[in-house]
């Protein structure tokens, strides 16, 4: 589905250690595209936490929704799973080899939270502003692209606005 002028990219995977890897990659490429290069690496490292996080802890499932929206002058960066558990920032020891995920979430970006979903899980999300340098997409894309450079396999379906992952056009009539 492709929507109007918002620049929006939405994933929708099962929160493995290799498909984890493929969306820090759409994310950079997609903001590579959008031209918010300075937001790269906050936005892949807090994707990366967050798509972990699923991956070790949700339940009952790792199927996930990862979605990117630039509205005005803030990214949003969202992950939707199916477990209703909410989590918790933890003070990390200096030697454990983990649980410092939300605490970095917190350190890189402007603002995050999380939000119930009743049975139907959460949404955990974080923001980053954006330049205001962030300029519009350089050309639309009419079709949607379901599968390409960065497929997610067969459980996955992305939805990319304003053009393709990658910045990489889509052939017309492929």
């Amino acid at each position: 589905m492709i929507s109007q002028p918002s620049r929006q990219c939405t994933v929708q995977l099962q929160a493995l250690p290799s498909r984890i890897r493929q969306v820090r990659r759409i994310v950079s490429a997609q903001l590579r595209y959008w031209q918010l290069d300075p937001l790269i690496d906050q936005a892949a490292l807090g994707v990366t936490e967050l798509l972990t996080n699923v991956h070790r802890h949700a339940q009952p499932d790792k199927t996930c929704t990862v979605d990117i929206k630039l509205l005005l002058d803030r990214l949003t960066v969202a992950v939707h799973d199916h477990d209703p558990r909410l989590p918790t920032v933890k003070e990390a020891d200096p030697l454990d080899m983990c649980g410092r995920g939300l605490a970095l979430i917190q350190a890189v970006s402007e603002s995050w939270g999380v939000r119930p979903e009743g049975d139907a899980g959460k949404v955990i999300w974080f923001t980053l502003p954006a330049p205001s340098t962030a300029a519009p997409p350089r050309h639309r894309l009419y079709g949607a692209m379901t599968d390409g450079p960065f497929s997610l396999g067969p459980l996955t379906h992305g939805s990319f606005a304003d053009g393709p992952v990658g910045g990489i056009p889509a052939a017309v009539g492929s």
